[in-house]
């Protein structure tokens, strides 16, 4: 796990103490070059700190970017003004940060004032305490401040003071504050909350690479721009042929309906045969009574075939005495005598009914 993600502050008391001299120097040490600890043994939560030219160069390349100096205080009062309520003047100010190899970090062109100039000749301060920030390895991600101390080891570590510092300095590099930046773009790509983390975005990417692939063994990379231009142009291209259709594919609208309305002519006239010869069929079986012929006749198809679906055939009517011909012939004589009653039960009579048989069959 990187810095960017557990972060840590850490007050760091460096080996080399200031020379004594008749004038302040102007380049003081920050931290040894390699592995490093504090006099009291810290970091207890990492194996060691630890300072190389990779690491360097990012702090000196943030120094650098700030629109302020780094301060140089005395015994860290900047950090414990809020809590014992005491002024935390400053000792001096560096605003550039130099390597060298095998030795260490230096804060070079340091300003003292005249009073912390005047302490440290007359060798009443002795020693750099940084303020730095680190990673769980021990590597050494920020630097935000020194102070001048007599007491570099800072014993038990007083929580007030890392405390202070944590609120008073953002754990963060430059490089850290541009890999967020990364991080919020890709959640913006990806379609993720705001809170997705580092992983929940890896797993995206996984899936989105996943389906790029189609499941395939991926190549050394994939041109995203390149095949989102290719989909937009083939978007493109299918709009144009949309937007220009072949007119030997089409017919015109006025053909269209006029075939609509001869369709539904025939089908008209083929309702009307049906009906008839449905109709006809059921006055010769008795399933419609003649006195009932005019009704029918208005009535659609469909209520016309599911009466007759159900209605049964009257035998006596089938059966008349009709001189050899049925109940649509030319010379109905008379009825028999099952359908005399039947007619009599009815309340019409056998003149009556015998009449609209003879119109029916006209």
């Amino acid at each position: 796990m990187d810095s960017r993600h557990n972060p840590r502050l850490a007050i760091a008391a460096c080996a080399v103490a200031l020379a004594f001299d008749a004038v302040a120097p102007t380049e003081i040490q920050l931290t040894p070059a390699g592995e490093f600890r504090a006099w009291d043994g810290r970091p207890a939560d990492a194996p060691t700190w630890r300072m190389n030219a990779e690491l360097a160069a990012q702090l000196i390349d943030w120094v650098a970017s700030r629109k302020t100096p780094c301060v140089i205080d005395y015994d860290h009062q900047t950090l414990l003004s809020k809590t014992n309520g005491k002024p935390a003047p400053a000792a001096g100010w560096y605003s550039a940060l130099e390597w060298r190899e095998g030795v260490g970090l230096f804060a070079v062109g340091v300003e003292w004032t005249a009073a912390a100039a005047a302490m440290i000749a007359a060798g009443e301060y002795r020693y750099i305490s940084p303020v730095i920030a680190y990673d769980t390895a021990g590597n050494v991600t920020g630097l935000y401040m020194a102070s001048l101390t007599n007491n570099p080891a800072i014993d038990g570590m007083d929580e007030v003071l890392l405390a202070a510092a944590s609120a008073l300095f953002p754990s963060t590099t430059p490089k850290e504050e541009n890999m967020d930046e990364l991080l919020e773009r890709l959640r913006w790509l990806l379609n993720l909350p705001v809170g997705a983390t580092v992983e929940d975005t890896v797993a995206q990417l996984d899936k989105l690479k996943s389906q790029l692939t189609q499941g395939g063994t991926a190549a050394a990379s994939f041109d995203l721009a390149g095949h989102l231009s290719a989909q937009q142009q083939a978007m493109a291209d299918l709009s144009a042929k949309v937007g220009q259709p072949d007119p030997a594919a089409f017919v015109p609208m006025s053909q269209y309906v006029g075939l609509q309305n001869q369709v539904a002519d025939l089908s008209a006239k083929l309702n009307a045969v049906d009906h008839t010869k449905l109709l006809d069929e059921a006055l010769g079986d008795g399933r419609i009574l003649p006195a009932h012929a005019e009704y029918w006749r208005a009535q659609p198809l469909a209520a016309l075939s599911a009466f007759v679906a159900q209605a049964k055939p009257i035998a006596p009517l089938s059966g008349m005495q009709t001189d050899g011909k049925g109940l649509g012939g030319h010379r109905v004589a008379a009825l028999s005598a099952v359908a005399e009653k039947m007619c009599a039960q009815l309340g019409v009579s056998p003149a009556d009914y015998l009449a609209a048989q003879a119109q029916d069959a006209a």
